[in-house]
């Protein structure tokens, strides 16, 4: 984490959360349309504008023109970002792969909703494909998954200092709990010096002329830009990558989840640890790039691997083809897509694949 001056422990929602986040790392402009479960980012941004005259707030008609305006005020120097979910996720792949093609740093936050279609308005962790990968390019992308409140209000700060250094759309991956869940947050002000400057991408001496092209003659021209593209991402991933591993090393089951569920899933590890059943929690921090080595390192040796998520395998995915090859451990699946998952559930699931009656006790421990 960069060096902080911590300023004041405070009352908030997460979504409350993620607005002073961005106030902190400098964030000057704001463009969004209302859906639920974010509504409440465009409110007190448009607060925060009322009261100081440098901030820019916007509410455009729809999100695709959303993402535009962010596009042009970044252009023109502007440290701006959006919020959305959904459907607006849906709709914003316009302009969020115009960024991606044109290199253009720019912050989303994601409040992730059930689908299909417009589906419900609260939560689900369904979503993850689509920030993860995007429209029509090839996924490159930043994304972050916060588990906790503080957490939010963490890599929102890191999300923008990340996207100016190296230039990739950069994402908060959330969900209608975290955005409604009112917690204790500890305030913090990054120093000014470690806080990524942005300056005017057109109309700049330093770099004008400056064409940054998003539409391509020929299919060669594309191909070595990408290509460009590809290595400053396999760069900036060894940087960026991040996840958390905790538990007993020893155990023979490797759990793996992320965001909300990973949370859920550290109150089971607690919880199980106290009738001496034990099994390590792998959880990625940024979901792209993702921590692939990290999770081999993690699977060395167990036996079980149990998968969470609010979804139908979009995860679960990610972490079979990131292991496909290193491991013969039996994968276990516990999927509810656009349902949350307590801990409870989790701790009935691992003593099911320990087989263990629910008031047994074990130690599953490498031979």
């Amino acid at each position: 984490m960069a060096t902080q001056t911590k300023t004041k422990t405070v009352l908030m929602t997460g979504n409350q959360a993620v607005v002073k986040a961005a106030l902190a790392v400098g964030a000057e402009m704001f463009s969004g349309y209302p859906i639920t479960p974010t509504t409440e980012i465009l409110t007190e941004w448009s607060k925060a504008a009322e009261n100081n005259k440098d901030l820019i707030f916007l509410q455009t008609e729809d999100e695709p023109a959303a993402g535009f305006v962010m596009i042009g005020g970044v252009s023109m120097g502007k440290k701006a970002w959006t919020a959305t979910a959904g459907v607006g996720h849906v709709l914003m792949q316009d302009p969020l792969s115009m960024a991606e093609a044109m290199r253009i740093p720019t912050v989303t936050y994601i409040g992730q909703r059930g689908g299909p279609s417009t589906g419900t308005v609260i939560y689900s962790q369904q979503e993850l494909n689509l920030a993860r990968m995007g429209g029509n390019g090839e996924g490159l992308r930043i994304v972050f998954a916060p588990s906790n409140l503080q957490e939010l209000y963490d890599l929102t700060i890191k999300a923008f200092n990340v996207a100016w250094k190296y230039r990739f759309p950069t994402f908060i991956l959330s969900d209608g709990y975290l955005a409604k869940t009112y917690g204790e947050i500890e305030l913090w002000q990054p120093n000014k010096s470690e806080i990524v400057p942005t300056e005017s991408f057109f109309l700049n001496p330093k770099t004008s002329p400056n064409n940054i092209r998003n539409c391509y003659s020929m299919e060669v021209e594309l191909y070595d830009q990408l290509l460009k593209d590809f290595a400053d991402y396999a760069k900036m991933s060894e940087k960026v990558e991040e996840s958390e591993l905790l538990g007993d090393k020893k155990t023979n089951l490797l759990v793996c989840a992320w965001g909300a569920v990973g949370n859920s899933a550290k109150t089971a590890l607690k919880a199980l640890e106290k009738q001496n059943i034990y099994f390590k929690l792998f959880r990625p921090i940024t979901l792209r790039p993702f921590p692939a080595k990290d999770l081999q390192k993690a699977a060395e040796g167990v036996t079980d691997i149990l998968i969470l998520e609010s979804a139908n395998g979009q995860f679960g995915r990610i972490v079979r083809e990131s292991l496909y090859g290193t491991t013969e451990a039996e994968v276990h699946r516990l999927y509810k897509p656009a349902m949350g998952i307590m801990p409870e559930e989790i701790q009935a699931k691992v003593k099911e694949v320990f087989k263990l009656e629910d008031s047994g006790q074990a130690r599953m421990t490498q031979s």
